[in-house]
C-alpha cells in the first residue's frame, strides 16, 4: 500500500526544489510518441505531465486506493484517453509494450525503503525498452556525526533522570535503536558527510546496503549520533539534495541516534558500520560504532551496537508466537477470516458470504450487512 496520503501527494506536489528536478528530467526524456511508465503514481501528477510534454501513451501504476483521485484528475484535464490506470504493484504488472521512460520516487526520507529497490531493478529488467531511460538514475548517499544536544535530548530526555525517582533505561535502549526523521543543520556536524553508499538505479539489483566508514577527528566535541541524506541525479546536470543546508525538501534527514553521547578529542578516531538490510516488507538497519582514543586499539572510548530490531519492542508471548515450534490456534479474528477466505475460494458472492459468517459469528456481526464490511476488506486485500 501507499505510503502516503491524498495530502501527503499535495506536498510532495508543494515541495517545489524536487517538483522542478522532476518536471525538468521528465521534460528531457519525453519525446514525441515516447512510452512512459510512472511507478508510484499516485494522484497522478507526472503521469499528467508525461501527457503535457507529447508522451503517446503512459501507464500510471499505483497500489494505492488514491489512484481513483489519479483517474477523474487525468478525465478533467483531458488526458483519460492516453493514460491507462493500473492499481497493481509495478511487480506484478504485464504491459503489452516496453516504456521508453520510467520515472518513480518510491523514497522515504532515505532510498532504502521497502521494496523500492527491487521494484526499480525489476522495472528495469521487465518494462524498460533498449535505451530507456530511467528517472532517477542514481542516488548517493551520505553520512556524518552530529554534535546535536538538543535533537538528542528530545531522543532520550524522557527516559533519562525525571524527578520521580524512576529508572526509564529499557525505555531509553528502545528508542535509541529508533531513528528518525529529523532537521539538521550544518552547524550541527561534527565530523563531515563521506559518502556511504551509490545506488545506481541503471544495474542495482540487490536491496541490501552497508558498508563502514571511519573518521580521524580534527577538532574536540561530542558526537551523538549519525545524520545520513541522499543526493539525487534524475538525470545528467538534474539533481537535488535534502543534505543540511540545502532547501528544505519533504524527505528531511534520517537521524541514527548513539547509545550515549561520547566526548572527542583530536586525534580519537571513530568507525561507523552502517547497514540497512531488507527484511520482509521494511527494513532493519544496523549501526555499530567504535571510537578509540588516540586511534589506539587499547583505548576503547566506546563500542555500541545498535538496531532498529532492539527498538522494536516484542513481549514474551509474541516471542514464543514467532518460534519454530510454535502451534498456534486461531483467535476469533482469525477464525473469521478463515471462514471468509474458504467462502471466497469456492467462488461465493460477497453478499452470501456476509450472510453465512454473519450466522456462524452472530456475537461479533448484529446483521449481514455488518460483516459485509470486513467480507469486502478482505476481498479487496486477497481478491482479483
Amino acid at each position: 500500500m501507499s505510503a502516503y496520503s491524498v495530502s501527503g501527494y499535495g506536498e510532495m506536489i508543494a515541495d517545489r526544489p524536487r517538483m522542478e528536478a522532476y518536471v525538468r528530467a521528465l521534460r528531457q526524456a519525453v519525446a514525441p510518441d515516447s512510452v512512459v511508465i510512472d511507478i508510484g503514481t499516485g494522484t497522478g501528477i507526472f503521469a499528467l505531465l508525461a501527457c503535457q510534454f507529447g508522451a503517446r501513451r503512459v501507464y500510471a501504476i499505483e497500489p494505492d486506493d488514491a489512484i481513483q483521485v489519479a483517474r477523474e484528475i487525468a478525465a478533467a484535464n483531458g488526458f483519460a484517453d492516453r493514460i491507462q490506470f493500473m492499481q497493481e504493484l509495478s511487480t506484478k504488472v504485464v504491459l503489452p509494450e516496453k516504456a521508453d521512460v520510467i520515472i518513480s520516487d518510491l523514497r522515504g526520507v532515505l532510498p532504502p525503503f521497502r521494496h523500492h529497490i527491487a521494484s526499480i531493478a525489476d522495472a528495469r529488467e521487465r518494462l524498460l525498452a533498449p535505451g530507456g531511460r530511467l528517472i532517477p538514475q542514481r542516488d548517493t548517499l551520505w553520512a556524518a556525526v552530529t554534535e546535536a544536544p538538543e535533537t538528542y535530548r528530545r531522543h532520550a530526555q524522557p527516559w533519562g533522570e525525571n524527578p520521580y525517582g524512576l529508572s526509564m533505561e529499557r525505555a531509553r535502549r528502545v528508542v535509541t535503536n529508533t531513528w528518525s526523521k529529523r532537521r539538521i543543520k550544518p552547524e550541527q556536524i561534527l565530523l563531515p558527510p563521506q559518502v556511504w553508499a551509490t545506488l545506481d538505479y541503471n544495474s542495482v539489483t540487490e536491496p541490501d546496503i552497508g558498508a563502514e566508514i571511519a573518521w580521524t577527528v580534527d577538532r574536540p566535541g561530542t558526537a551523538d549520533g549519525l545524520v545520513v541524506w541522499f543526493d539525487a541525479t534524475l538525470a545528467e546536470g538534474i539533481r537535488f539534495s535534502n543534505a543540511p543546508g540545502e532547501p528544505e525538501l519533504i524527505y528531511g534527514n534520517a537521524y541514527f541516534p548513539l547509545s550515549k553521547s561520547v566526548p572527542l578529542e583530536t586525534g580519537d578516531t571513530l568507525t561507523v558500520a552502517l547497514h540497512a538490510d531488507l527484511v520482509r516488507d521494511d527494513y532493519v538497519w544496523r549501526w555499530n560504532t567504535r571510537v578509540l582514543g588516540q586511534g589506539n586499539p587499547e583505548l576503547v572510548k566506546a563500542d555500541f551496537r545498535q538496531s532498529t530490531l532492539a527498538g522494536t519492542p516484542l513481549s514474551p508471548q509474541q516471542l514464543r508466537r514467532r518460534a519454530d515450534s510454535h502451534v498456534a490456534n486461531l483467535n476469533e479474528d482469525g477464525a473469521i477470516a478463515s471462514a471468509i477466505l474458504e467462502r471466497m475460494g469456492r467462488g461465493m458472492r460477497n453478499d452470501a458470504i456476509s450472510r453465512a459468517v454473519a450466522l456462524q459469528f452472530p456475537h461479533r456481526f448484529r446483521s449481514w450487512q455488518e460483516a459485509l464490511g470486513e467480507v469486502g476488506e478482505m476481498a479487496t486485500k486477497y481478491g482479483k
